[in-house]
């Protein structure tokens, strides 16, 4: 049997410690000159504005973080280069040699729809360590969440029928490809043209022939035989590569006809990757049930995404899957997701000290403060109401009232009377004074969780257009307390 941590182990093969901002180093080599080396300080991770002006966002990325802490060391080489670059004392690379994370990391978990502002992870560690796991925590959940986030509105287009993720060859670079299927796994797409991601992660590998296939035969008609010959059971067949209704279509009803149906099997399917999607799959349609294929299944692909795909749908396309590409694996509409990472708190001799960063923007201002994440839910029907951000000493009682107040209004708030309520608390502990206490949920696991939250969300909050804004409230002492620094920054400057 494995122990706890070979269980456990999800450490990239390549020791990816050095993939950070050169200024993650200069930064810690400068609190390790300092007094305050040691000092504990608390980080949020949050975003501010949900992708193509949506209501959610999809929180994954999370197991790829574990691994890269698990793996976190810096190796000779590391340090060779480092100490070529003439920036960094013996003693601090001295340190970095010995490097190990020791805090404590909280996190959402993966497939949970999340919204802005809240702590999607809390980091409660040494300055340094907090500061070194920035740029990978970063770049791992901008990522995956930005590429769920789109998968499932995409899914939630599709409206019941099977979506494909087949972006590979558009997305950048490698790992992008890979975890971008990954990701896209957990919005909800039913499988992916990856050969890796499959390998990897179980997500089931689809795909059947391109136009390249076709063209090397002597006629349609022989490549369509051959692939049949080949899988029988799985054929499904390009039809636009000369003609979509005039070639293709025949050809697949002959193949139907000549070759499957007398050695008792059938076509799986047809798929069309160009011209009007709409009008094409409804004269497929037809053509295929009038030759007794109704089992024949319709896939289109060709930059599909959730707006396209609604508007076919609208239209009464016969459309019975979709392949998706460059739309989901780049989120080609909001290529960045814009995760931000910010000191929330220092600790000195356990007491905790408040930090808030102030902009002329509004949207900039950070809430200040170590906190707790809570989502409420309606007892009577179930769907969440709130997500509301605590300071860590703070208990919610779901039997009391329980007032939550907009994050810069006091005057905005909203009561929910004791007993109307049930309280969820959303931060779990994945490390623990650098220890893994998270039993990690395998893939499968994360997809069903995010399909059971998304359920508990009011259908307004997924609207693509001017969806209703879900609440991420304060309580009234994190409230007050924000409200007091604010007050203190204006007086400073006065």
């Amino acid at each position: 049997m494995k122990s706890f941590d070979e269980k456990f182990d999800f450490r990239d093969a390549r020791n990816l410690s050095m993939c950070m901002d050169f200024y993650e180093l200069t930064m810690s080599q400068c609190y390790f000159n300092s007094a305050d080396k040691d000092k504990i300080v608390s980080f949020d991770l949050f975003y501010r504005r949900n992708p193509d002006q949506g209501g959610y966002a999809v929180f994954a990325g999370l197991e790829e973080i574990i691994g890269y802490i698990q793996n976190l060391h810096f190796t000779d080489a590391d340090i060779d280069y480092l100490r070529s670059l003439n920036m960094f004392n013996e003693d601090f690379l001295n340190y970095l040699r010995h490097f190990i994370f020791t805090g404590d990391l909280y996190a959402i978990r993966e497939g949970t729809p999340v919204f802005p502002y809240e702590p999607l992870i809390r980091v409660k560690a040494k300055l340094i360590e907090a500061q070194i796991i920035e740029t990978a925590m970063l770049l791992v959940i901008n990522h995956q969440t930005l590429i769920a986030t789109k998968a499932k509105r995409i899914v939630q287009a599709a409206q019941g029928r099977a979506i494909m993720e087949f972006g590979a060859r558009r997305a950048h670079n490698f790992d992008a490809a890979n975890y971008g299927a990954r990701a896209a796994y957990i919005g909800g797409v039913a499988g992916t043209a990856t050969t890796y991601a499959g390998q990897q992660f179980n997500i089931p590998v689809l795909g059947t022939m391109a136009h390249s296939f076709i063209q090397s035969f002597d006629s349609e008609y022989d490549a369509f035989l051959a692939y049949a010959k080949t899988y029988p059971d799985q054929c499904t067949v390009l039809l636009d590569t000369y003609d979509t209704l005039h070639s293709g279509l025949p050809n697949a009803i002959r193949l139907e006809k000549e070759f499957l149906a007398p050695n008792g099997h059938h076509l799986a399917g047809v798929r069309i990757d160009s011209g009007d999607m709409a009008y094409l799959s409804k004269q497929i349609r037809k053509q295929l049930d009038e030759n007794g294929m109704d089992a024949t299944q319709i896939v289109v692909s060709n930059s599909l995404d959730e707006y396209l795909i609604q508007s076919l749908i609208s239209q009464g396309a016969k459309i019975s899957s979709m392949g998706v590409g460059e739309n989901l694996v780049c989120s080609k509409s909001t290529p960045v997701f814009g995760g931000v990472y910010k000191l929330s708190s220092v600790f000195e001799k356990d007491q905790m000290i408040p930090k808030i960063k102030v902009s002329e923007n509004v949207e900039k201002v950070t809430n200040p403060g170590f906190k707790n994440l809570y989502r409420i839910y309606d007892k009577q029907s179930g769907k969440a109401l709130a997500d509301l951000m605590t300071l860590y000493d703070e208990e919610v009682n779901p039997s009391a009232d329980l007032t939550i107040y907009h994050q810069m209004n006091s005057w905005k708030n909203k009561t929910l009377p004791g007993g109307s309520y049930e309280v969820r608390s959303l931060l779990e502990p994945i490390f623990v004074q650098g220890m893994l206490v998270y039993n990690v949920p395998s893939l499968s696991e994360i997809r069903t969780y995010s399909e059971q939250e998304f359920g508990r969300l009011w259908d307004e909050i997924l609207r693509f257009e001017f969806p209703q804004v879900y609440y991420v409230d304060l309580s009234k002492k994190l409230l007050d307390l924000k409200l007091a620094m604010l007050e203190d920054v204006k007086n400073c400057e006065s």
